[in-house]
Formats: structure tokens, sequence, C-alpha cells
């Protein structure tokens, strides 16, 4: 199935409810081919964890995978511990995720598709700073509450209709009839965009644009849809930005356009940086108490020029203005006409000043204070309102014709920005798998040959520093016993077999100095066995092992301890049996057990027994070499304590106990 179309219910976890769901996004093969759990989990109901179990299916169905490889609960333990510790070097929850997709493939396209990703990932840095960087970097929200109240859609057309509702979900769209239809709409709607052809041409009061392709430029219509989706997820790509800088990546976008586009863009979508934009906004804001400060400006100088003056009125003048029923604005009108100029013209210019207004709206600030002489000095409101209403209007053309011009940038960089996250979220995944191989000291193994050699091999599964591990060199071909005291090592030798076999069929680097493996399709490794079992436990163990020595696939067996099923006579007999099955099905096993030496002398052929040297006791510690030795029954723990009693001890005693080892 490699190369070729995924068909979404193909593949393994995948019904006809979800197959339903992955189709809702743009491109559901892709985000399968390329296993990105992100986009996968961005599916109506699909959780991240399942998206990543939905991936690895992909993964199988596409390399024909039969999968099974683990065969035992200690085999795929195993698994869940190296890939611990290759999760726990992620940075981002989405490349822990994405790691969940790599498992043991007995199927070689598969392992060579992830030691391409391997070799190109051991030669990255995991540069600190790319490191903090990434603590940023998630996959990108695409928000669904951007609505838009300030403006409608208008056809005459129900299919044009349906479209519409579908294509742009944020603005109302309205059914028309006529031009009469349009114009009750704008006396609604700031803007009316009618999407027929046949309304060009129509004059009708208001904001009322004919633009039959406005469904094929939704970022000019809904310009909030590009600026909220940058403003949800600007901290995300500014840290993809600051990863490829920090790791030199060549960038899918121009990451200085896109810095700038973002600087222009505030937390709630709306446009800042724009001078104007800002002025018009200040003046809106600011033009109540700025005219009522006016008002104060202009009285004080008044107040202070009626004081410095002494104003004297004839009888007979003052006769003939309570007469004509003159109040106090004809006497300012006569006595003290320039003083009252020069205070409405103070009141004016505080105005244009302090919203720093333009000529022509300037023009409307001067008739907020006319020249007809009251007092207290007072505006006039129709004239405030009218400034206010250019003021408004302004401001908000300046917006719209901003948020369309930053739309329609960031639009462009959408894809390349998705692409530029998506990237970063990627360099992830690799730079875990640089981290876990260098801090184990990994190199790439090789496969081949009959049975498995490990020089300079290091468990990741023990619990001590990677540096503290000491080494082991170990090869085997065919069946073979190892054998050792207790605490000599043993079991921790099966986990590092185990470790470099999985790793290397996941094809991750392995933590030794080189390490060649045979290609196997199978991996059983049966943990030691607590316990003598009971009948029934007995058979199916037995079963088991028949199962294993009958099967055809290749394989690899390791078994700690199976002595432990049965009586010990009894136990060595079984276990030669065993072997001798594994031997003429020509697989590869390592069997510990302290009963070596009968197992051997029961089998029916020449069976290898290895064995982990204990150089002796030291301060009642055991001292041991690491490494197997080929050919070397080892001697049991009893045997080096009576040793070490018979080392100058008086009488014959231990040495008499020494001859029956």
């Amino acid at each position: 199935m490699e190369g070729e179309d995924l068909e979404l219910e193909s593949v393994p976890g995948v019904g006809a409810k979800t197959a339903a769901a992955l189709r809702d996004l743009p491109d559901p093969e892709g985000a399968l081919r390329r296993g990105d759990v992100a986009e996968l989990a961005a599916a109506p109901g699909v959780t991240t964890g399942r998206a990543a179990r939905i991936a690895r299916g992909a993964v199988r169905a596409r390399h024909d995978d039969p999968g099974g490889f683990l065969a035992t609960d200690r085999a795929r333990e195993v698994h869940e511990r190296v890939l611990d510790l290759v999760q726990e070097r992620a940075v981002t929850d989405y490349a822990a995720h994405r790691l969940e997709t790599l498992y043991p493939s007995g199927v070689a396209s598969r392992i060579e598709e992830v030691r391409e990703l391997t070799e190109r990932a051991m030669g990255r840095d995991p540069d600190p700073d790319v490191l903090a960087a990434l603590e940023g970097v998630a996959p990108l929200d695409s928000p669904e509450d951007v609505q838009v109240r300030d403006r409608c859609l208008a056809t005459a057309d129900a299919e044009r209709y349906a479209a519409a509702q579908e294509a742009v979900p944020e603005v109302s769209v309205e059914i028309v009839g006529d031009a009469r239809d349009l114009a009750e709409l704008a006396r609604g709607y700031s803007t009316v965009v009618a999407l027929d052809e046949a309304f060009a041409g129509v004059d009708v009061a208001g904001d009322v644009q004919v633009r039959p392709d406005a469904l094929d430029r939704p970022a000019e219509v809904v310009p909030e849809r590009t600026l909220a989706f940058f403003a949800a997820n600007r901290e995300r790509i500014r840290a993809a930005v600051a990863v490829h800088r920090g790791a030199e990546l060549d960038a899918p976008v121009d990451c200085d356009a896109l810095d700038d586009a973002l600087d222009a863009l505030a937390d709630d979508g709306t446009v800042v940086g724009d001078d104007e934009l800002d002025r018009l906004t200040d003046a809106v804001d600011d033009l109540d108490a700025v005219v009522a400060t006016a008002e104060s400006v202009a009285e004080e100088r008044l107040t202070d020029a009626i004081r410095e003056r002494d104003v004297t009125i004839e009888g007979a003048d003052l006769l003939s203005l309570v007469e004509r029923g003159a109040g106090v604005d004809s006497l300012l009108s006569r006595e003290l006409a320039d003083e009252y100029a020069a205070a409405v013209r103070a009141a004016r210019e505080h105005v244009v000043t302090e919203l720093d207004l333009t000529e022509g709206e300037a023009d409307l600030a001067e008739r907020a204070f006319t020249d007809q002489p009251t007092y207290p000095v007072d505006h006039d409101e129709d004239a405030v309102s009218r400034l206010r209403e250019e003021l408004t209007a302004a401001r908000d053309r300046r917006a719209a014709r901003r948020k369309r011009e930053l739309a329609s940038d960031l639009a462009g960089m959408r894809a390349g920005a998705a692409e530029l996250v998506r990237d970063a979220l990627e360099l992830d995944v690799e730079l875990a798998v640089a981290r876990f191989a260098r801090d184990f000291d990994c190199t790439m193994p090789t496969f081949g040959g009959e049975g498995f050699a490990i020089e300079g091999g290091r468990s990741p599964l023990l619990d001590v520093p990677p540096d503290e591990v000491e080494p082991v060199d170990y090869a085997v071909t065919g069946p073979a016993l190892l054998s050792g005291v207790n605490s000599g090592g043993k079991t921790s030798t099966l986990d590092l077999v185990a470790a470099v076999v999985v790793l290397a069929h996941m094809g991750l680097p392995v933590p030794a100095d080189s390490a060649r493996v045979p290609r196997i399709e199978e991996l059983h490794y049966h943990a030691k066995t607590q316990g003598t079992l009971d009948a029934g436990a007995f058979e199916s163990t037995l079963r088991q092992f028949a199962d294993v020595a009958s099967g055809s696939a290749t394989k690899l067996v390791l078994v700690d301890e199976l002595e432990s099923i049965t009586e010990p006579g009894a136990s060595a007999r079984i276990v030669a049996g065993i072997l001798e099955a594994l031997h003429e099905a020509g697989d590869t096993a390592v069997i510990v057990s302290h009963l070596a030496g009968e197992i051997r002398d029961a089998a029916g052929f020449d069976v290898t027994v290895d064995g982990i040297r204990a150089k002796g006791l030291e301060d009642g510690t055991l001292v041991v070499e690491r490494s197997p030795v080929k050919d070397h029954l080892a001697r049991s723990t009893p045997e080096l304590i009576v040793e070490k009693l018979a080392d100058g001890a008086d009488g014959d005693f231990y040495d008499r106990l020494l001859e029956k080892f």
C-alpha cells in the first residue's frame, strides 16, 4: 500500500463515524500520510491521544504492516519505557504525541522511513535558545466565535444565499428583491455587500457595495476572520519564527513581513500602530471632554475680561435696553464684543489642538461655538453631534480599510504561517530524538547476519544516570543459555538486548558503541516468573512456548529464569526441549537460567552457555564482569561464598564443600 492513496475506512481504528469526522479536515489523507497528529486532532470528537492511534494505524496501513512485533507483555513494557525516554525529551505536547506513532516493526520500508528521520535528527543541534522558543509553539487554533454585526450580504438568488451562508457564516445574509430592500438594509447596517451583478448602478443611500466576487474573497468581506485567527495564534506563530531563526531553518514565509503584520494586530483582532486611526479614535473618545474643557477656557477668558474692564451705561441707553427686553447677551455684544470673540476663538483653538483635527474637521469644530454672545459660554450641541458623526465615520472607514489591508496581507501568509508552526513542531520531534541519542550516547544500528552483536551497550532501562552505566559487550547466534550469579546483571543484559532490538526496529538509534541486529518479525521477551506455577498456569506457559517454537515468523526469544515454572529437574528438561525447537527453527534466543549446566546436558544439540563471570566478593559485595563470557558456565553465589570461607580456614570442611561444585 506504500505510495498509494489512503482510504479513510482502510485505516485500522477508523470506522464510518470517525471517517466522517476526518472528512471535515481540509486534507485528511495528507494529515494521515504525514502523521500530523495536531491536524487529525482538529477533527470533531477526535482527541489528541486518539489522533496518535489513528496516525499509527495509517502508518501500518501504508506499509502493509501486520503488527504483532511486540509478542509479549514484557516486550511491550520495554517499548513503552524506551518510547517514554524519547518523549521525555520533547518540549511540545504535539511532539510527545507525534512520537507515539513510532513503533517497532518487521517491515523494512517502515524502518527505513523512520531511519531517514533519525539520521536527519542526529545532525541537529539541540540549541537551548531553540528549545526555549519551542515552549511557546503549539498547533494553531481556529476561532469559531467571530461574529460581524455592522455589515451584511444581500442577494436575490436562493442558491447564492445558501452558498453565502456556508462561505461566510460570520456575517448575516439577507434575501432582497429590489433596490428598496437594499435601502432598507442600508439603514440598519453600516455596510451592505450586494452579491448580484443586477444591483450594479443602483443609487441607494448608505454604504452599499455591489461585489459579485465577494464569496471568492472572504478576507476582504470579513477581514475579522483572518485577523481573529492571527490574533489567537500570534504568540505561537512568533515562537515558531524564533525557532526557525534560532535553528536556521528555511522558512516558508517572509518572517520579517509576518512579524511586521503581527505588530499591527491587537489581542482583540483590531488594528494597532496606525497613527491616523489612533488620532481619529482618540478624537471620538475625547470629544465630549474636550468640548467641556473648551467651554471652561472660554468662560474663564470672558470672566477675566469682564473683571478687568469698567463698563459704563448711560441712563437712556439702559432704559432702551430694558424696553427692548435685552439681557446680558446684548450687553456682551455691545460692550465686550472683542473680548467675547477672543474667548470663543480660544475655545475653538482648544478643540482643534487637543483633538488634533484636520482642516476640514476644524471647520466643523468652529461651528460648535458660535459668534452669537452668550453667558455662560455654551456649545452648539447640533454642531458637536455633526463633528462626532464625521469623526466616527472617518474612524470607521479608516479602521475598515486598515482591517482589509492587514487581513489581505495576513491572508496571503496564512498557509505559510501554518507550515511555519508545523515545521517547528516537527523539528521538536527530531530534537527529541537527537537529545535521546546524545544523552544515551547512541549510534545507528545495522541489520543483517545471524543473531545479534552489541559492543559497548548501555541499558537505558537501569535506574542510574546513563554515564554511570557499565558498558556490556554481548553477541549471540542461535539459541544460547546465559548463566551468572544473582544480581550479576543477567536480567539487565536481557533488557539491553531487548531495548536495542526494539529501538532498531523502530528506526531509532541504540545506546551502544555499535550494534548489529537481525531483522525479525516478532520479539518474545518472557520476564521472570514469580514462584512455581500451578498445573493450569504451567500448562498455559507450555502452550505459549509451543506457539513460539512452531510459529513461522522470524523471531528473537528472550527468557528470564524459566526454570521457576516447575521442579528443577523437570524444568531443565523442558527448557532443553524449548531450546531444541528454537534451534531447529533457526531462531535466536537467550535464556537466563541457574540450571544452565543441567539444561546443556539435557539438550539434544551443542547449546552455547555464556556466563557473567564473577570476580569474587569484596567486603561482602559481589564483583562481576558485566559482559558475558562466551562458552563459560558462571559460578554461583554460594560457590563464591564457600570459596571465600575456604581461603585460610582451619580444617578441610570448606574444601570438601567446594569440591561439590
